[in-house]
């Protein structure tokens, strides 16, 4: 069996090519799209439209320290077409081609659309995009929860890589080079030996093979606005287990930036209005599940200011401890939504 192709600027017209994808005499460009913390992704224009092109590799294509198994795009490619018949208003992109031989796969092109961190960072209203998410996350987590599920989406490596940036690496002593205010603020947080117990079950709950398919990853970095309504993208850490966890990061992250601000009230409407929505789909909006996905909101609160995957709404000191603050509340108080 030949070794799989790297692709670059320079070989991936012609796999295009070859691929049917593009006519044989097809004049394409090549450039690059998107953050590229986990694949290497292109954008491909040609005469009669463009295209997205993602290919796993064996180490993060941002963090090449880290080794990753290119199984996740098969699992990213899976997951998209399971979902398929649970999203009539297709937030998630379209695949037009899987190639599983160079873990390639080729999606449609969004365009230069906004992102949802970008219109939360400037204060837009994000309530009908947030609340289509929502439902998204509510017909999967109702409708997959077939154990038969468990083995295709075995993403054990990735799970663990992304939890332990959430659960374990920020509540531990570590080198993440934090603001001498922040870095006092963490070490107070690791000794707390009552806090990091209740982190570390929540890592455990998230870990358990059971519950329904998630996503895995829904923040919004990874969520385009278009005209049509939100995408939802970069489904690689998609995997059996608890429900309250997709629905957790997104309400942390629309949260985030008002309680950079100071201000977290002002969010009250919004994550009332998606978690509502989510609710209406079926999927268990129990007092519990919504206390288990505050608790995970108020966690990734926590690692996006004291870990190594910091935003840019908690640059300054207040900021980022008002955040903290924010996080600590929701992992020990829970979230009131009134009528939730």
């Amino acid at each position: 069996m030949s070794p799989p192709l790297r692709l670059d600027e320079g070989n991936l017209p012609d796999y295009l090519r070859k691929k049917g994808l593009w006519g044989a005499d097809a004049e394409l460009s090549v450039e690059p799209i998107g953050d590229g913390n986990i694949n290497w992704v292109r954008r491909v224009r040609g005469n009669s439209g463009s295209l997205v092109v993602k290919q796993a590799r064996p180490t993060l294509e941002r963090f090449p320290e880290y080794e990753a198994p290119t199984e996740r795009i098969a699992i990213e490619a899976r997951f998209y077409a399971v979902a398929a018949p649970l999203d009539p208003e297709d937030v998630c992109p379209r695949v037009l081609a899987f190639d599983p031989e160079q873990s390639v796969l080729v999606l449609e092109d969004l365009g230069d659309t906004e992102r949802l961190d970008a219109a939360l960072a400037r204060g837009a209203d994000v309530s009908e995009p947030s609340a289509a998410l929502a439902r998204f996350l509510g017909r999967l987590h109702a409708e997959c929860t077939d154990s038969g599920l468990c083995e295709r989406f075995a993403n054990h490596a990735m799970q663990r890589l992304h939890g332990d940036h959430i659960f374990h690496l920020p509540y531990r002593e570590n080198d993440f080079p934090l603001r001498p205010a922040v870095a006092a603020r963490a070490r107070e947080i690791q000794a707390d030996a009552a806090l990091v117990a209740t982190i570390d079950a929540a890592y455990a709950r998230y870990l358990e093979p059971k519950g329904a398919l998630l996503h895995g990853d829904v923040q919004p970095g990874n969520v385009l606005l278009t005209t049509a309504g939100p995408k939802l993208l970069d489904a690689e850490i998609a995997h059996v287990g608890d429900p309250a966890f997709d629905v957790g990061q997104l309400l942390g992250h629309l949260l985030l930036p008002a309680a950079a601000r100071g201000e977290p009230e002002t969010a009250l409407p919004t994550l009332r209005a998606t978690w509502d929505a989510y609710a209406a789909t079926g999927a268990d909006a129990s007092p519990g599940v919504l206390d288990a996905a505050a608790r995970y909101a108020g966690i990734e609160l926590l690692r996006r200011t004291l870990g190594a995957a910091r935003l840019p709404a908690v640059e300054g000191d207040e900021a980022s401890l008002a955040v903290v603050d924010s996080g600590l509340a929701l992992v020990r108080e829970g979230l009131i939504l009134g009528g939730a």
